[in-house]
């Protein structure tokens, strides 16, 4: 029986915390963890790339960091239209593997 944990999985279940949130102000703060946790991923990916692959994947690094100070003035109700958005993905992606 394989008990490991799928990225995909957490993710969602994070995104669906985000939906699930009654209070508005408890969602928001969950979209700004979601951010932090996205910001210090693109921190370490960009700290273990040189040369080569870091001009390869610069690009594509500050994209993330452009989509990501875009959620930042998020509300709770984009919040949870982004998340369920997110969702649809990870679902649409499963459904493809």
């Amino acid at each position: 029986m394989n008990t490991s944990v799928k990225t995909d999985d957490v993710i969602f279940n994070f995104f669906k915390q985000i939906c699930d949130e009654k209070d508005d102000q408890k969602c928001i703060e969950l979209g700004k963890e979601w951010i932090k946790a996205m910001e210090t991923n693109l921190s370490s990916m960009e700290a273990n790339l040189n040369g080569a692959d870091y001009l390869k994947h610069k690009d594509d690094i500050k994209s993330n960091r452009d989509h990501l100070n875009s959620l930042k003035d998020k509300n709770s109700s984009e919040w949870r239209e982004y998340a369920t958005q997110c969702m649809i993905e990870i679902m649409n992606h499963k459904g493809q593997q």
